[in-house]
């Protein structure tokens, strides 16, 4: 089960005769049901996709929750006597969910404008055409339907090559543009206007923000435990995937006490760094569930394989394609509704790992509340407190640091792409914190969680730490607080001290998987090689052919840094293979 939907433009006057037989056969075909919202627009949805019909003929595709976690199944409670702008706000500040809004053009010009949930939990693309518009969950249903080609926007691809982990409005196919997270797009025949209606900033810049530590930790344990609690209601029987770690242990522990079905399962690998599964059957046992563990071996490992059809920029890589491919057969397997995740929570719980909590305390609040974050800074570190001192001096008085790094490593296209596309978080307000900007910069990585793990496709991905009012929640905590008692995500741990075992709330290393990625990359060397020295972008001249050979001939250990790199070449060059294959 996941969100499958499409909204067509005009689709009664495009799909006439001959072509509105073969495209319903198709939506029919792949269990699409016809809303019609409005005179001019026809909304099609899956069985599984719930589809809420508020006043004045504006459509929710999702799920809707109140403020207390209650599912909002009567679109009459929402008021009808307000403009479309308000109601939009109205929806932000008093529900969340995974949804998508839509409202029909109260003006004679056919179109709607479409509003996607700050957390992103539901995909949305779009494309924009007197006779084609459409906007859809996923690329492969307009494809099936004639209304676009899989084209690749080779301009484009310089950008995802240097910037391999950021979303942006523009998409690496001709003509297709995704709506991001928090932000609404109205349609109108051939043009198309996005705007802002959500944005970070608003709650760390606000003045309702706690004072005390206690105060954060007890309303970020009443939040977590709403929203986890409203998700499991939901689906009522959930794979938990717990990697031993802070963040899904504390989803954990507020599904303790429910009814809800749970299953827990683990990841380990061949080879040591990531095998979590003492403090993940930690988790389990006060579930009272078994753990169910599974052996990342060298074979899941895959750099070629099909990318899932919604994708319209490179998103899959190596490690994410394997453990995926392992969660889902379990999911598989077990029949269950959805899977639960804690994915997010190092951005969400602002694990940030310089001095800017220090120096937003100095800048914030002033000497004596600076020396104490200086002082805890130290601690966490486990430095001295003149150097964590003279490092919160260099970042208080220091240049901002950039929203996103560029990363032209083995390519030929350093100029074209240097500079990256432009996201309405870029934009920070003026006299921002240095920690709360940087915070703010890590979210937009986790625009792309949902993106990078295909078993989202198939089956509910639950991941309760994005959901909005979890990151509101979070991003009212000045960041100074995150780091109190020298401890990383420390009011977190404060939130929910008495429920997780004392192993994992006092905990400070955490599992990797660089040992096994790098392992892969060695038993794998020559094909990677084979793989991009023939590939699409060699033969667009985008790699550096040199920098490649040189790599790939050193017989000394790649580090790090570059098999990694390597991975997220092989990403965009799996991606781009398999696009003419996908229409």
């Amino acid at each position: 089960m996941s969100y499958r939907y499409i909204a067509l433009l005009d689709a009664e006057d495009r799909m006439g005769g001959t072509d509105q037989a073969e495209s319903q056969h198709a939506l029919t075909h792949a269990r699409m049901i016809p809303h019609r919202f409005c005179d001019s627009a026809t909304l099609y949805a899956s069985e599984e996709t719930p589809v809420l019909f508020l006043p004045a003929g504006t459509v929710v595709i999702g799920h809707l929750f109140n403020s207390e976690g209650k599912r909002v199944t009567d679109g009459r409670l929402l008021p009808a006597d307000i403009d479309d702008a308000a109601v939009r706000q109205h929806v932000l500040q008093n529900f969340w969910g995974e949804y998508l809004l839509i409202q029909p053009s109260k003006t004679r010009t056919p179109g709607f404008t479409a509003m996607r949930d700050p957390s992103g939990g539901i995909r949305c693309v779009y494309r924009p055409g007197n006779s084609s518009s459409f906007i859809t969950s996923d690329l492969s249903l307009a494809t099936d339907l004639g209304l676009i080609e899989r084209r690749i926007d080779w301009d484009f691809i310089p950008h995802c090559l240097v910037y391999p982990h950021l979303k942006t409005e523009r998409s690496a196919i001709l003509g297709v543009r995704e709506l991001l997270p928090g932000c609404s797009v109205t349609l109108h025949g051939s043009s198309a206007a996005s705007r802002v209606e959500w944005s970070p900033w608003d709650f760390v810049v606000g003045s309702d923000r706690p004072t005390q530590v206690s105060e954060a930790a007890n309303d970020l344990r009443n939040t977590i435990a709403m929203v986890v609690k409203a998700w499991a209601d939901t689906d009522r029987y959930v794979l938990l995937e717990l990697s031993g770690g802070l963040d899904s242990s504390i989803v954990a522990a507020c599904l303790r006490g429910t009814s809800v079905r749970v299953e827990c399962c683990n990841l380990r690998t061949v080879v040591p760094g990531a095998d979590e599964q003492q403090y993940a059957r930690l988790m389990s046992d006060l579930l009272g569930v078994d753990l169910q563990v599974e052996v990342l071996g060298f074979e899941h490992a895959r750099f070629e394989f099909t990318p899932p059809t919604y994708a319209v920029t490179p998103r899959v890589w190596v490690l994410q394609y394997a453990a995926d491919q392992i969660k889902a057969s379990m999911g598989n397997a077990l029949d269950v509704a959805s899977y639960f995740s804690g994915g997010g929570g190092d951005s969400v719980f602002s694990y940030l790992s310089n001095a800017s909590p220090a120096a937003d305390a100095w800048l914030g609040r002033g000497l004596r509340p600076g020396l104490k974050a200086i002082r805890e800074l130290s601690e966490l570190h486990q430095c001295t407190f003149w150097k964590a001192a003279r490092l919160t001096v260099r970042k208080a008085l220091g240049a901002p640091k950039r929203p996103i790094a560029a990363d032209a490593s083995f390519l030929t296209v350093r100029g074209k792409a240097s500079k990256p596309a432009d996201h309405p978080w870029f934009a920070a307000p003026a006299g921002v914190l240095p920690g709360d900007r940087e915070r703010v910069h890590e979210l937009l990585n986790t625009q792309n969680f949902r993106d990078g793990n295909p078993r989202s496709a198939r089956r509910w991905l639950r991941m309760p730490l994005l959901s909005q009012p979890v990151v509101e929640a979070c991003l009212r905590v000045p960041t100074w607080m995150w780091i109190s008692g020298g401890r990383n995500r420390s009011v977190a741990r404060s939130a929910f001290a008495d429920l997780l075992p004392p192993e994992i709330l006092n905990r400070r290393s955490k599992g990797t998987y660089v040992n096994y990625s790098g392992a892969v990359f060695r038993r794998n060397k020559e094909a990677i090689r084979d793989f991009l020295l023939t590939g699409e972008l060699h033969a667009r001249g985008l790699l550096d052919t040199a920098a490649l050979q040189r790599l790939f001939q050193n017989p000394l250990p790649v580090q790090e840094a570059s098999f990694m790199r390597m991975y997220e070449l092989c990403m965009a060059e799996n991606w781009v293979r398999h696009q003419s294959t996908m229409s």
